[in-house]
């Protein structure tokens, strides 16, 4: 493991000298260690030149397994390290929009009917987190657009309602502080069709949370699921936008086949009850 850690702080720093500085070693060590493992492999992983590392073919294709390495030995030191009052843990990771008020009550609510179980949790967006699940170094993912892998299943939760909100009603729509949401592909195409004389806004982001972030600050307008912004609404934050077209926007839950199926049940009981509370059961 050594050996793999100093490959991939190698990789990542595209210098030996640079990585044995990260690793606090000497940059013999680091020669030794990419050595052993070219050995071990019986390829080179890397070019030295003057400018530094670079990675040949077979080491780019080897990174993405010694991540994966990483990831599975980090789990299992969590996974042996567990008091002895859990019998075992379930990873979960998510869109930060659908941890918005609804995950955390539900992970609370699962911790009272599993308490034998512990629970990992991660933010993240659909690539990683579906690279993840067909890694096995996570076991749950939530999110908007998932695509299959073997080993996994597909059940939709909910469709969240995306609605236009502002910070100033009195301005016309669209106002220059409109920040365009990449709510996915869907999303794109739609808001494309019904607004084609648009054009491309001055503000793009990749999450919710950050176009909230935005608007409050410097005001202005966005697309949002109405679960996201009701509360802001409600604290007269932000405002919808009457007559504003709305959109849906599906979420998935995405989980792999290998979890026990007594604590899958719970896990799809207690989410149901809390999507029902919301208006969007599944």
């Amino acid at each position: 493991m050594d050996q793999i850690k100093t490959f991939v702080s190698v990789a990542s720093n595209g210098s030996f000298q640079e990585a044995a500085k990260w690793l606090h070693v000497t940059q013999s060590t680091v020669s030794a260690r990419i050595q052993k493992l070219e050995s071990t492999l019986r390829t080179t992983l890397f070019v030295r030149n003057r400018s530094g590392a670079q990675l040949t073919a077979n080491g780019r294709q080897f990174l993405r397994h010694a991540k994966t390495l990483m990831l599975t030995l980090d789990q299992a030191r969590y996974d042996i390290g567990l008091p002895d009052r859990f019998t075992g843990s379930i990873r979960i990771g998510a869109r930060i929009a659908l941890w918005e008020e609804l995950l955390p009550k539900w992970l609370g609510q699962m911790r009272t009917e599993i308490p034998d179980y512990s629970f990992h949790c991660d933010i993240g967006f659909e690539e990683d987190l579906m690279r993840r699940l067909k890694e096995g170094t996570l076991d749950i993912g939530l999110m908007y657009t998932p695509h299959h892998g073997q080993g996994l299943n597909i059940v939709h939760l909910f469709d969240e309602t995306l609605a236009l909100y502002t910070t100033e009603l009195d301005k016309p729509w669209p106002d220059d502080n409109y920040v365009y949401v990449d709510w996915g592909p869907d999303f794109y195409a739609r808001h494309n069709n019904s607004y084609p004389d648009l054009e491309r806004p001055a503000q793009v982001v990749n999450i919710g949370w950050l176009a909230v972030q935005l608007i409050m600050a410097n005001r202005g307008s966005c697309f949002l699921p109405t679960r996201m912004a009701n509360p802001l609404v409600k604290s007269k934050k932000l405002f919808p936008i009457i007559g504003s077209l709305e959109f849906k926007l599906p979420a998935y839950l995405v989980y792999r086949q290998t979890i026990d199926k007594a604590v899958l049940s719970k896990l799809l009981t207690s989410l149901s009850n809390f999507t029902n509370k919301i208006g969007c059961g599944f």
